[in-house]
């Protein structure tokens, strides 16, 4: 079995694989500070608690955004499983042109995302990656990553407005049915959801433009169903896009 890992800055989010086939899923809190002891333990049980022999995984691939993670995931790998993880970095093997200056700056999340997008979708397309930050990743005709635009998370964007101003309050970022709000509350997810969907709409549109009018466009995270439905452009909402991809590029570097 085959365990795969990708941390992101707010969540961490495991997945362990028989074949090509997802067996089971999980979405963790990212801590910096949590020891490899309280991974190793607290991935343990979850697998008992899903019924999983954790004896059984024998390979284990990991993307992540978070640096200081990486020893510590690297050291709950080898005690607690007995596996040298794969880390998704420069040299990994992706079967993707990296067409980004320098290639080093993307982010593994992103590359992970592509090659499974056009795996499954094929080229020209866009992922769009619902997380802390949103992310726009553009994969050409012939699977090579161009490039894409980062742009600030609507948590993030709803927490800036709850601690920059004096009264408004903090609210959750949900499907606002009216673009006029009659409340303060309402108004303000008006704005953070019909504002938030603008944003995704106009920046694909010009993505599109771009890269031609055939182009596919898929969505992935956390919140890509809260979002996804209420867009123009976005055809799939995939969510285990990403998991999918470290699967794919494990096989890449470990053909069976």
């Amino acid at each position: 079995m085959l365990l795969v890992i990708d941390v992101g800055n707010t969540n961490t989010w495991l997945g362990i694989y028989e074949g090509p086939k997802l067996r089971k899923d999980w979405r963790l809190e990212t801590k910096e500070r949590q020891s490899a002891d309280e991974y190793g333990i607290l991935v343990r049980n979850l697998f008992s608690l899903a019924g999983i022999d954790f004896t059984r995984i024998s390979d284990m691939v990991i993307a992540s955004v978070v640096p200081p993670l990486n020893t510590v995931l690297e050291q709950t790998a080898l005690k607690y499983f007995k596996v040298t993880p794969l880390f998704v970095e420069p040299g990994v093997k992706t079967g993707m042109p990296i067409l980004y200056d320098p290639p080093s700056d993307v982010g593994a999340d992103r590359i992970v995302n592509a090659v499974a997008a056009f795996h499954r979708y094929g080229g020209p397309c866009i992922v769009v990656d619902y997380g802390t930050a949103t992310t726009f990743d553009a994969i050409s005709r012939k699977g090579e990553y161009l490039g894409g635009v980062i742009t600030p998370g609507p948590v993030i964007a709803a927490e800036a407005l709850f601690t920059r101003t004096a009264r408004l309050p903090r609210v959750e970022v949900k499907p606002a049915v009216n673009v006029i709000g009659t409340s303060t509350v309402a108004s303000i997810q008006s704005g953070l959801y019909h504002g938030y969907v603008s944003l995704v709409d106009g920046i694909l549109q010009r993505m599109i433009g771009e890269l031609g009018p055939e182009t596919t466009v898929v969505s992935t995270g956390g919140q890509a169903a809260l979002f996804g439905s209420g867009t123009r452009h976005i055809q799939h909402i995939d969510s285990h896009l990403t998991l999918d991809g470290l699967r794919l590029i494990h096989e890449k570097n470990f053909p069976r």
